[in-house]
């Protein structure tokens, strides 16, 4: 009597359940958190008189009050985003393999893919919207706020700094990614006051950028049997910066940045939070929602490497 022709053999289906789907989200992970209050969230920018090589006064003159260089005011709007997970009462009831509540099991993947499109909206190329009533408010994404110490191709074009955080770029024309456009940038930031700590960057330009100078050739460890050909500091003429790849981020884009010049902010309550839904049926519905924004503490910091080359 063979396998083939039994009826009553039981099923083997093993209680472990395999996901690859990448959930690491560097920028919301890695940047400061903040507080905010209301759906409109500001803070302010400082700058300082340029540096004088003239400032020489007569012995016993009378004091010559200077001007005073004021704050600058900066805003952004608090974006809803969710998730929103419906069981049946039958699959709530049935016996499951690899988790016991079938609507814990969605809502904490929702969790995750929530957090992912949190990270690609917050570096994508959007600007600030206020909303109305049939409209959502959207948040100023990163790529709206960095408007110099950029290198792009022809034809592209940084936010107005009159309207940061509001315009958007516009993209020129594709070049392959270079060191020489990176020390550029590096320089550029440093010349503002910047101090970036971060290089982010998808998967196509994270493999260009291990081959720069100094990196271009493999290492082999005879010893401990590997061979090492990435970078993941790079150590330029104005300091060490950790090169972080990011799949969420455009592919185009090789982001430089000061980390502590950014913030997540949310309203009280309001981050990642799990809301059960009214019953309308046989079923259950649980919403995962998050509404938060993004600071920009002082967009001279950062800088980027814009229309690379991505495949």
């Amino acid at each position: 009597f063979l396998t083939y022709s039994a009826v009553g053999n039981r099923e083997d289906l093993s209680d472990i359940i395999y996901n690859i789907d990448p959930t690491e989200t560097p920028f919301v992970s890695g940047v400061t958190k903040t507080k905010a209050a209301a759906v409109f969230h500001e803070w302010q920018t400082q700058a300082l008189a340029a540096a004088s090589s003239t400032n020489s006064v007569l012995e016993g003159d009378d004091a010559t009050t200077d001007t005073v260089t004021p704050t600058t005011r900066l805003g952004n709007y608090h974006q809803i985003s969710d998730k929103v997970a419906r069981v049946s009462g039958t699959q709530q009831a049935v016996d499951h393999a690899g988790r016991d509540d079938e609507l814990d099991y969605q809502v904490s993947l929702q969790g995750k893919e929530l957090k992912r499109d949190m990270e690609t909206i917050l570096l994508a190329n959007q600007g600030r919207n206020a909303g109305a009533a049939g409209t959502p408010r959207a948040v100023g994404a990163v790529l709206s706020w960095i408007y110099t110490n950029t290198s792009k191709g022809t034809n592209g074009s940084d936010p107005s700094s009159a309207q940061l955080g509001v315009s958007t770029r516009t993209d020129g024309s594709v070049r392959a990614f270079t060191e020489a456009q990176l020390k550029g940038v590096l320089q550029s930031a440093w010349n503002n006051g910047g101090d970036p700590d971060v290089i982010m960057v998808g998967g196509f330009n994270k493999q260009q950028f291990s081959s720069f100078t100094g990196r271009a050739t493999p290492m082999e460890q005879a010893t401990s049997k590997k061979i090492v050909a990435t970078v993941e500091v790079y150590e330029g003429d104005f300091g060490r910066l950790k090169v972080v790849p990011n799949r969420f981020q455009r592919a185009t884009d090789v982001l430089v940045l000061q980390m502590d010049m950014w913030a997540l902010g949310t309203l009280p309550g309001r981050n990642m939070i799990s809301i059960p839904l009214a019953k309308t049926g046989d079923s259950d519905r649980k919403q995962v929602l998050s509404e938060y924004t993004l600071e920009a503490r002082n967009p001279k910091a950062n800088g980027g490497v814009f229309d690379c080359t991505s495949a």
